[in-house]
């Protein structure tokens, strides 16, 4: 670990965390507006088929966190942080010069695995400085700055393609990409030390899966938060088919969407300044509870009402954000929390039972859009339901002291 003297301050270090993370979020967000452009001209047939541009990016996301986990655990952060990037930076090459709809699903993957690697290992690196409230601190700080990504991706791809054409948002992408490379190269020290290093063995990420499997805390957790971003996956697959077939917003789309951000980045930046009085678990229980709750009220109106038009849908919207805005900062931490000896292993498992949780119920739930919202808000029920239940049977483990 590296000692106070050599550590960047709080606020650059959360910065750098936001940005190598948020590569995730600008890779998915701004591509929205342009999946429609991309299904005419690559000949997609099924419009929901385009939805697999986010999904096949978040399938390689969820494979790709095993290997850097266990990598950084035997080579260090940085190095494993670079191969990620550079991993990503080929496949938004390959997207740019994709001639063919399969081509460019490839790039995606190439992406969502490479992107799984700063994902990853940054969650390893937090770890490796930080524990307990001053860890969920740490991640409520870089969520507040990565929730720009949200509020501003979709506007920024769509005004790249009405400008130039969607291939060129790929190479917004590598811009990112390219500047959290020397970012990390230049100014983060390396927070492995040699003597916490482990030889690379295949059977490691199975006593990874052993460890995580038999923590009540970290595997309820992360199951928990994989039932609550593949509500949001199935959102995001789905949201600009909603927006334009439902509401018919047109280009109004991408600032709808970033005002739904709002709420998500708010909630995070509250979090982060009241986590320290009540701890994380009271928090992330009552707001698990939120999307549940709010979903199967605005379900009803819809069912009794025919039209509930647009508001009431960004009210749901909103409060769902919210909801998840008080969740991730506390929820990540508390999965990561009984994992302080095997921070890259676990970080690798934590993130690969999220993100399959994630992709195995968000790709078909997404793909259940079928001209209305109604499969989407049951989702949200059925999904939210299954993490609020998670999240108390995962609190029924003894908290650490750094909990307490």
């Amino acid at each position: 670990m590296t000692s106070s003297r050599e550590r960047m301050s709080v606020a650059e270090f959360a910065s750098l965390v936001a940005l190598l993370t948020s590569l995730i979020a600008l890779s998915i967000d701004a591509m929205l507006p342009a999946l429609p452009q991309i299904a005419a001209d690559l000949a997609v047939g099924n419009p929901n088929d385009a939805q697999l541009v986010i999904g096949l990016f978040l399938l390689g996301n969820a494979f790709g966190q095993l290997f850097f986990g266990p990598l950084s655990d035997t080579f260090g952060r940085k190095p494993v942080i670079v191969a990620g990037l550079s991993l990503f930076l080929v496949g938004c090459a390959v997207s740019v010069f994709a001639e063919s709809f399969s081509m460019l699903l490839l790039g995606r993957v190439l992406q969502g695995v490479g992107a799984s690697g700063p994902r990853t290992v940054t969650m390893s690196m937090v770890r490796d400085l930080y524990s307990g409230r001053s860890m969920a601190q740490i991640m409520s700080i870089s969520m507040s700055i990565f929730i720009l990504v949200p509020m501003l991706a979709p506007a920024l791809g769509q005004a790249i393609m009405l400008l130039m054409g969607w291939r060129y948002i790929f190479g917004t992408f590598i811009l990112f990409g390219v500047l959290g490379l020397l970012w990390l190269l230049l100014r983060q020290p390396e927070t492995l030390a040699d003597g916490n290093r482990r030889p690379l063995r295949p059977a490691a990420i199975a006593n990874g899966f052993v460890i995580v499997c038999r923590s009540r805390a970290a595997l309820g957790y992360s199951l928990a938060i994989g039932t609550m971003f593949g509500a949001f996956i199935g959102f995001l697959s789905s949201i600009q088919q909603i927006f334009h077939d439902v509401f018919g917003v047109g280009k109004w789309f991408p600032y709808l969407f970033g005002l739904l951000a709002v709420f998500l980045g708010v909630a995070s930046f509250l979090n982060s300044r009241i986590v320290m009085r009540f701890g994380m678990q009271k928090i992330v229980r009552l707001a698990m509870a939120c999307s549940p709750v709010v979903s199967l009220m605005y379900l009803l109106i819809c069912l009794l009402v025919n039209d509930p038009g647009l508001i009431a849908f960004m009210v749901w919207g909103a409060l769902c954000f919210f909801g998840v805005g008080l969740c991730v900062g506390n929820i990540n931490a508390l999965a990561m929390e009984p994992l302080g000896e095997i921070a890259g292993l676990g970080a690798a498992v934590v993130g690969f039972f999220t993100s399959s949780v994630a992709v195995l119920v968000g790709i078909p739930l997404g793909r259940a859009y079928d001209g209305t919202q109604i499969p989407l808000i049951a989702g949200f029920i059925v999904l939210g339901l299954m993490g609020l239940i998670l999240v108390h049977w995962a609190g029924h483990e003894k908290p650490s002291n750094n909990e307490k």
